[in-house]
């Protein structure tokens, strides 16, 4: 969406909300709420909280930036939220446990991981019907979309492997061996890396996308921490690609890892079970969804440094930034 749209969404959903305009907004699901919290980027404050289905979790903007939608596990459905008005436009059934979720680039369909089934769900989103659903490994979580658009890869927390989907036979092409509980992805701008956080390996695990193999493995250490304590989940890059950034769960910390030598470069302190992390436009600021402590921490990326910490609703999971 150009910078001129973004603006007048941004506009129109706090004026809906009864807020001061924004420059942007973090949106950030509460599973025990049923609610997503919304933070102001410029004043770094809650405006408000939007009703959404059961135990919203994984969330994404569709591909025209008109909605969010988001993955709610006890309704089995995803709520499509009009980012205009800060209401839902409708809800479509996404199958049994439904964990995270990508969306094919021309919008048109919805790939999500089904825990209890080990199934990746196929939902046609014109109809807002499940057309199709592939087998994989047990407790499967991660779902990513390769750049071609051809592969669907999903991380199965059982197997300790990633399955590479082609879309095309609808059957797995590859089965990628990773660390233990495989959990989510990162994918390079230029499309020839899936970094894979392993939440019970304190690692993450990097795939080269043309050859499907895993080429090197990232070992986390947290001074302080035992080894069972370092738990990655939640991974994103900068827009460059030179850097990743992972939030470590039970150890409390964030990392900042450069993707060329794949090092860490700084470790910073945030809150309790360091979870979902996303990065603003400017790539300034980054937020951290802390999963025990109920908060929000935003850390400055340039100094690694924690800014503020922001409460939130109860058992955050995922942090999206909208501009």
């Amino acid at each position: 969406m150009q910078t001129a749209a973004r603006t007048l969404v941004a506009a129109a959903l706090a004026s809906s909300l009864g807020v001061a305009v924004a420059q942007g907004t973090a949106y950030v699901s509460s599973e025990k709420d049923n609610a997503i919290t919304l933070i102001d980027l410029k004043t770094q404050a809650v405006t408000g909280t939007i009703k959404t289905c059961k135990r919203p979790r994984h969330m994404q903007l569709t591909p025209d930036g008109k909605q969010l939608a988001v993955a709610c596990g006890d309704s089995h459905q995803a709520d499509f939220i009009d980012l205009a008005s800060g209401k839902s436009a409708r809800l479509v059934g996404l199958g049994q446990d439904p964990e995270i979720f990508d969306i094919s680039a021309d919008g048109k369909t919805l790939y999500v991981s089904n825990e209890e089934d080990a199934e990746l769900g196929i939902v046609d989103l014109a109809s807002g019907k499940r057309t199709g659903q592939i087998k994989v490994g047990g407790e499967p979580e991660g779902v990513k979309i390769s750049a071609d658009g051809k592969t669907v890869y999903v991380t199965s927390e059982v197997a300790n492997m990633v399955h590479a989907v082609d879309l095309a036979t609808g059957k797995t092409a590859h089965n990628i061996k990773t660390g233990k509980r495989p959990r989510r992805f990162a994918l390079s701008p230029d499309g020839s890396q899936l970094w894979v956080t392993n939440e019970l390996d304190a690692s993450v695990t990097v795939i080269d996308t043309k050859e499907n193999k895993a080429v090197a493995t990232l070992k986390f250490e947290v001074k302080g921490a035992r080894a069972a304590d370092i738990t990655p989940v939640g991974i994103t890059m900068s827009r460059d690609g030179k850097r990743a950034f992972v939030g470590l769960g039970k150890a409390n910390h964030v990392a900042f890892v450069d993707v060329a030598s794949r090092k860490v470069t700084d470790q910073v302190l945030v809150g309790k079970r360091a979870w979902s992390v996303a990065l603003d436009k400017a790539e300034k600021n980054l937020y951290v969804v802390n999963g025990m402590s109920d908060d929000l921490t935003i850390v400055d990326v340039a100094s690694a440094k924690p800014l503020k910490t922001i409460k939130v609703g109860r058992v955050p999971h995922t942090v999206l930034v909208v501009e």
